[in-house]
């Protein structure tokens, strides 16, 4: 199978980082960088970068059980940012990782503006690559609002994050909202450099029996291929905001071949994210890499990010 160290139309340049794959693991999907390096066969130089989980200023211990469940082409979950907190992160966790194999994004959330800008300093003075923030994350100060579903919120904490780093920083847009596009514009204006489209979107299980919900937080987030249309048309109403102006867009939601990962690219994307599929499927990246090399080849195209936005529109 094709491999990324092989095949150099599969690199792209990512807010000026160098990724040796347009591909990407998802927050929340492998843990802090080493769990799946535990499977045989699985390389981190498989992939372009791998976002770590969401960390927050201080430890949580997440949402009490169920946290995961199954539903038709999709998995709900609520785990509640279970996380052992950025100082531990940062001086525990980090200095583990092999950066030499791929690059390693870190994913900052918080319940206070102020917590975003102190989660986002620590890790500017570490050597991760980049920030993803996830503004999906409820406003204590404003009655538990999430942050990412309100326009002003998102370009508060963007802000915030901005004054504190250098490093590139990716705003995750939330599908659970009235007008992302008009959401995008407003973070670029107050400083993002990327785009991670979508976070999950909310949803519940019901156990009929008991007439109670099925996750112990009531409704959780949620993902997998269920979930992949919106998420395209949302990459793709993204994508007409940060054309322009050279913004990229890490694609994501239900991705689980080659075939996914080559409408996002399409849709607008210059990366793809993968996440919940790694959970059945750990060598999937090998599998995805080699039918996007295939289509180049195919369609006689030079570099993975000549497909950027080529979507031909009726």
């Amino acid at each position: 199978m094709t491999s990324p160290a092989t095949d150099p139309r599969l690199a792209i340049d990512f807010c000026g980082l160098a990724f040796a794959s347009p591909l990407v693991l998802l927050s929340g999907c492998v843990g802090f960088g080493e769990e799946y390096t535990r499977v045989r066969g699985f390389s981190n130089r498989d992939v372009g970068a791998v976002c770590l989980k969401g960390t927050t200023l201080a430890p949580r211990l997440g949402n009490q059980p169920h946290r995961v469940f199954e539903t038709p082409c999709g998995m709900l979950n609520a785990i509640g940012l279970q996380n052992p907190g950025v100082d531990h992160v940062v001086e525990r966790i980090l200095p583990g990782l092999d950066f030499a194999e791929t690059r390693f994004i870190a994913n900052v959330s918080g319940s206070t503006v102020e917590e975003y800008h102190e989660v986002t300093r620590r890790f500017d003075d570490s050597p991760i690559d980049a920030i993803e923030v996830n503004i999906s994350c409820p406003n204590v100060k404003e009655g538990g609002v999430a942050f990412g579903n309100d326009i002003a919120m998102s370009a508060q904490v963007v802000t915030a994050c901005r004054q504190a780093t250098r490093k590139p920083l990716i705003i995750k847009l939330s599908p659970n909202q009235t007008d992302i596009a008009g959401n995008a514009r407003a973070c670029l204006e107050a400083g993002a450099d990327a785009f991670s489209v979508i976070n999950t979107l909310m949803g519940m299980a019901i156990d009929s029996e008991r007439r109670r919900p099925v996750i112990g937080n009531n409704q959780g987030g949620l993902s997998g291929p269920a979930i992949k249309p919106i998420a395209l048309l949302k990459v793709h109403q993204v994508y007409q905001v940060c054309r322009p102006h050279g913004v990229p867009i890490i694609g994501q939601g239900g991705v689980e071949n080659g075939r996914d990962a080559l409408e996002f690219l399409i849709a607008g994307a210059s990366a793809v994210g993968i996440g919940t599929a790694l959970f059945y499927d750990p060598l999937l990246c090998r599998e995805v890499n080699a039918t996007i090399a295939d289509y180049l080849t195919r369609h006689g195209l030079e570099r993975v990010a000549d497909l950027t936005g080529t979507l031909c529109l009726n």
